[in-house]
């Protein structure tokens, strides 16, 4: 890959963003170029989110100087709903699979399932005799508003994943949990997401205590603001040991301390909940280690608490163990938030490998819409190679036209000096014309000289030994046809006399001009086939026509008497070339 391939990781919590903008150059590294985190702040509604989130991406954009268009969200876990079912072994039929992870989604999805986008993905139990399908489901509008939102800054988002799946595949990455159980604690502001990794199956369960529980209880046990509140958090905070341990000098901090201990108590609670269920139902192993993770969870004491209270090591999950951090990159500020960028890290591992969860919320509407825009450039390409075609013909003609403009200038500078000429080429042309006329007349009387010879040498040459021929004359066909649709007065008696002439009356008129046919008349001794014999060696001839068609023998007179084989005939046959009387 170029270096210039780089694309933007969002992650997206219910009261803060996680940017990290990755490169991938040649070599297969997976390199941080920038990275950013911003709050939102306050106690916000529900619908108060996302304007802040718009607000918050503004800025944030705007000051790190993000440049990637391609960007890889993902969404709090609280958003979505995940489930996972165990379904007899169905083969690789992938349409199988999807129509009863379909049905079932259905029988376990909250909402009608043409109002949601879901997705699905084939978990490894390790047991042949079944299938565990997990399904993760959100609302459509909840996915649409938060890519709307972000494609409003130009950039185009390619995948849509869930908080604890990216986690998942950040820590498989980071060699996490292959060869045992383990657990990854993610506590946020408004969730906790308990993430089971166990020799590759995953688990997961989402869990509505995090650290917005113990803002609120520090508002409620003071009586100030939320806003105050988170204040008194962040500076006093922290899991009060329990036991023996001497309290803090601080009556705020003692109290506030209190207030953590309770919130984790009730937390820890929900993990021991969340054990039993895996190991019970999803037949899961035991954890043998948690690793935390998450904006609540730096809290002074945290591990020490889960440590005691699980009986398991417990240590913070360090997601960069698989990124390159270049020297631009301020080591110190992402040490204070390295704690929150597991998410960040699964969404760009997505982009240069393949994940063991691949999983993708982008509504169908919205696939068909980057469709179009994926053949956009061709369009582009190809409206832009058409105008340059345009351009070139234009130029082209506009180059051919000043061609042909000079041309014409030369032209008229030819025509002007030939102009002066004119009168003598005229009169030149008249002579000329006049001698033409009187040498294409000497040529048709010096031609016309031998044509009746060649019609004589030709007849003379076809002509069988035991027939001759009593009269030549031009003729025009027209008699010859006549003369062969009339019908006879009389068996023994020829149509018209043997040596009718021409011009008497009942014959056809000789025309004037040009001779085109010649008539001719005779006698022979012999049969009818010798007739045929000459017509055919007649159209092998060069001066006469070789198309039968234009050969005609309107009087065949066969003798009277059987026993006289002489026989009258008169024929009419077109020449090749016409030529003068």
């Amino acid at each position: 890959m170029a270096k210039t391939d780089t694309i933007l990781a969002i992650d997206i919590g219910a009261d803060s963003v996680k940017l990290a903008e990755f490169s991938c150059p040649p070599g297969g590294k997976f390199v941080l170029e920038k990275f950013a985190f911003a709050e939102y702040g306050g106690d916000l509604k529900e619908e108060e989110i996302l304007p802040a989130l718009k607000d918050k991406l503004q800025s944030v954009l705007a000051e790190n100087g993000f440049k990637s268009k391609k960007v890889f969200i993902s969404i709090s876990g609280q958003s979505t709903f995940i489930r996972f079912v165990k379904l007899p072994p169905m083969g690789e039929k992938e349409d199988r699979v999807r129509q009863v992870v379909e049905y079932e989604a259905k029988q376990n999805v909250p909402f009608p399932i043409d109002e949601v986008v879901w997705d699905y993905q084939l978990i490894s139990t390790g047991v042949e005799t079944e299938i565990e399908v997990m399904f993760i489901v959100v609302k459509d509008t909840v996915v649409e508003e938060l890519t709307a939102a972000i494609e409003s800054f130009g950039k185009e988002i390619a995948v849509v994943d869930v908080a604890p799946v990216a986690c998942y595949n950040s820590a498989r990455a980071n060699e996490v949990g292959g060869t045992e159980c383990v657990m990854i604690l993610n506590i946020g502001s408004k969730c906790s997401s308990l993430v089971f990794i166990d020799s590759g199956r995953f688990f997961v369960r989402t869990i509505p205590i995090a650290g917005h529980s113990i803002t609120q209880q520090i508002s409620k046990e003071f009586g100030i603001p939320f806003k105050d509140a988170e204040e008194l958090k962040r500076k006093h905070g922290f899991v009060a040991l329990g036991g023996a341990y001497e309290e803090p000098d601080s009556e705020v901090a003692a109290t506030i301390s209190k207030i953590v201990r309770n919130v984790m108590t009730r937390l820890h609670g929900e993990l021991n909940r969340s054990i039993n269920v895996y190991r019970s139902q999803e037949k899961g192993n035991k954890p043998v280690k948690l690793y935390l993770s998450g904006g609540s969870s730096v809290m002074a004491f945290t591990p020490r608490f889960f440590s005691d209270k699980l009986k398991i090591p417990v240590e913070y999950f360090n997601p960069f163990q698989v990124v390159s951090l270049p020297d631009h990159i301020n080591r110190e500020q992402l040490a204070e938030v390295a704690h929150m960028f597991s998410e960040v890290i699964g969404l760009g591992l997505r982009h240069i490998t393949s994940c063991p969860i691949e999983i993708s919320l982008i509504p169908e509407k919205m696939k068909k819409i980057q469709e179009i825009r994926h053949k956009t450039p061709y369009f582009y390409a190809s409206a832009a190679s058409f105008v340059l075609c345009l351009v070139l013909i234009y130029f082209s003609l506009a180059k051919q036209e000043k061609i042909d403009s000079i041309k014409v200038t030369k032209a008229k500078q030819i025509v002007d000096s030939t102009v002066q000429l004119q009168d003598q080429v005229s009169n030149a042309g008249k002579r000329k014309d006049a001698l033409q006329g009187e040498l294409r007349e000497a040529q048709n009387i010096l031609s016309g000289r031998s044509n009746w010879i060649n019609i004589l040498n030709e007849l003379q040459e076809k002509i069988p030994d035991n027939m001759w021929l009593v009269s030549i004359a031009p003729g025009t066909g027209a008699g010859a046809a006549a003369a062969a649709a009339a019908p006879a007065e009389d068996e023994n008696r020829p149509v018209f006399p043997i040596f009718q002439r021409r011009g008497r009356p009942g014959g056809p008129a000789v025309d004037s001009g040009k001779v085109e046919w010649i008539d001719f008349e005779g006698y022979f001794f012999g049969t009818a086939n010798e007739i045929d014999s000459f017509k055919k060696n007649l159209l092998t001839t060069t001066v006469f026509t070789d198309k039968e068609k234009e050969l005609l023998v309107p009087v065949f007179i066969p003798p009277a008497d059987p026993k006289n084989n002489f026989i009258t005939f008169k024929m009419s046959i077109k020449l090749k070339v016409p030529f003068n009387r």
